[in-house]
């Protein structure tokens, strides 16, 4: 049962723009509520009956909208509950990472997914191709009114006007991802930085919270920033480029052009790339890694002391500038070894930051592609606010 009741805001302008603006509400409610019904959808919007019943059957022949049987209730006429039809369409997110290519295909709920990876090209410039071969190697949907409906990109790096404008592990800039992808699939094409997806994945299946810190280590350090339950990109999409704060004056070089930047200490590539160091490799992997510290290798205590050390610096600061509700630490180190995140608040000495709560990701690595399922979905449907706390996750 619904308590709680939309306010609701005064529109002016054509009757077709307020039904389009009514048709989003609606279609918001029936999703984010699970199932409801018609009754229920005007209580809660502040609409009169007649109108929603008839954006509910418009959005039924649109075959967006399905009946799903009828409410438990014992007082008098059972209401016909509503839902999604999350088998009208799908989407595929792909988080293309600096070593690796994962790439997401999901219904209109985040349900039913199909994962597959493959390794990133060294030479990008045939990326796009490769992609396309990609999607059509994998288990698509059959038979939905729809067919693919979004493809969503997520960069390791800086997007402007849905273009890559700045990665600084591999380069993108020359290519026109979106409009080669598009013109293939015939469908809308958006590019997204990996952190800003992570903490759209975040907070739309695992966290419902007002403002949300995310940050995603991995070949840099990203942030992604929710406030008041919107996304926080900045001016330019450069919001959120954490990595490139400077710690060290005159420290490290960073190929973003500074001396000193926190993912030349922090990200999970420079932290294997001085691990291998130490052994005299020429290079490991995390799962080395995370062997050798649980042997309590001298070397990987070490590292793992320089990642808490730089990391309580990082959630400081990011404390202190959005002061957000949670803050949500994506990253192998503390995915693997929980207790670290721990390790970090214990060294966060501010007596500001007490009340904050710091927890490592859930969703991991599934966070960027689930955030650009979002993307997608809400793309497609036309919709603001898309929230699936309480759906569960089907492989």
């Amino acid at each position: 049962m619904i308590t709680k009741r939309r306010v609701t805001v005064m529109v002016t302008g054509s009757k077709e723009l307020i039904r389009d603006i009514n048709t989003n509400l609606v279609l918001e409610t029936i999703i984010n509520q699970n199932s409801i019904s018609r009754a229920a959808i005007a209580k809660y919007l502040g609409l009169t009956k007649a109108t929603i019943s008839a954006i509910v059957l418009e959005l039924i022949n649109k075959k967006l909208v399905i009946e799903i049987g009828s409410d438990d209730t014992s007082l008098g006429r059972k209401p016909i509950l509503l839902s999604l039809n999350k088998k009208a369409g799908y989407v595929i997110c792909i988080d293309i990472g600096v070593d690796t290519i994962s790439a997401l295909v999901s219904d209109l709920l985040g349900e039913d997914c199909s994962l597959k990876q493959i390794k990133t090209p060294k030479n990008p410039s045939n990326l796009a191709n490769e992609l396309i071969q990609l999607i059509e190697s994998m288990k698509l949907p059959k038979g939905s009114p729809y067919g693919l409906v979004g493809i969503t990109l997520g960069i390791h790096g800086v997007i402007a006007d849905n273009r890559v404008s700045f990665a600084p592990y591999y380069n993108l800039s020359d290519l026109n991802l979106a409009e080669e992808l598009g013109n293939h699939f015939n469908t809308p094409v958006y590019l997204e930085n990996e952190a800003n997806l992570s903490v759209i994945g975040e907070m739309t299946f695992q966290y419902n919270y007002s403002n949300i810190a995310n940050i995603s280590i991995h070949s840099g350090v990203g942030l992604g920033i929710i406030i008041n339950h919107e996304l926080y990109a900045g001016y330019n999409g450069r919001a959120g480029e954490f990595g490139h704060t400077i710690i060290e004056i005159d420290g490290r070089q960073c190929p973003c052009g500074n001396k000193g930047c926190l993912e030349q200490y922090v990200s999970e590539r420079t932290l294997l790339q001085q691990f291998a160091k130490k052994k005299g490799l020429e290079e490991v992997d995390f799962e080395y890694f995370s062997k050798m510290y649980e042997k309590e290798d001298p070397d990987a205590i070490d590292i793992m002391n320089q990642f808490i050390k730089y990391m309580s610096v990082c959630v400081n600061n990011v404390l202190n500038a959005y002061n957000p509700d949670i803050v949500v630490i994506n990253s192998s180190f503390t995915i693997f070894f929980p207790h670290i995140t721990k390790r970090i608040e214990e060294a966060l000495n501010s007596k500001m930051n007490s009340f904050v709560k710091i927890v490592p990701s859930v969703l991991q690595d599934t966070s960027i592609l689930l955030g650009g399922i979002c993307v997608a979905i809400k793309g497609f449907l036309g919709i603001n606010n898309f929230n699936l706390n309480h759906h569960k996750l089907k492989a």
